[in-house]
């Protein structure tokens, strides 16, 4: 028996971090996204996943960095709205899950494997079913044609061409 899953927004965060002079992280969340998945019963081992993300809705707590991010220096938000993954496979073994899929952004879809734990399955005050999932992976934002970079005068790189995604999840079971 199949059960769906959809994402609970107010409790997910959909976040990346990027080295800034090679010193620190800058980080980043998208605030509008959905996602579902799909489970053989309520074990996610084998689960499919859908995910996007509005890119105009990338949030780095620097408006002009923002507006920076979104133009066709990195995301290109008029030409290419929304980022999305597709899961190809769902590995869990205990509370560790590795999940393998396509990762669109612009007009560039490459494999990406993300992994982490299953926090669980519980039901909230409320009386809903809810699954939790902490995901995390790395991509080189080149692959994906977020080319844009700055060389300082002592030679460090402005913005590292790494990208780490940082997820917290939790799914609410549908009826």
């Amino acid at each position: 028996m199949e059960t769906n899953w959809k994402i609970d927004n107010m409790h997910s965060v959909i976040g990346f971090k990027v080295k800034h002079m090679m010193i620190t992280n800058v980080s980043g969340t998208f605030g509008t996204f959905d996602a579902s998945a799909i489970t053989k019963g309520d074990d996610f081992n084998g689960a499919s996943f859908d995910f996007n993300a509005s890119i105009d809705s990338i949030n780095t707590g620097v408006a002009d960095r923002d507006a920076h991010l979104k133009s066709d220096d990195f995301f290109n938000a008029e030409q290419y709205p929304k980022l999305s993954f597709k899961s190809n496979s769902v590995d869990k073994n205990g509370d560790d899950v590795t999940v393998s899929g396509d990762l669109t952004i612009r007009d560039i879809t490459l494999p990406v494997t993300l992994k982490g734990d299953f926090g669980g399955i519980v039901t909230d005050p409320y009386g809903q079913t809810k699954a939790g999932l902490t995901l995390e992976g790395k991509i080189k934002r080149s692959d994906f044609n977020l080319k844009w970079n700055a060389i300082t005068e002592a030679g460090s790189i402005v913005v590292s061409d790494e990208i780490r995604i940082q997820t917290e999840i939790q799914f609410i079971k549908e009826a």
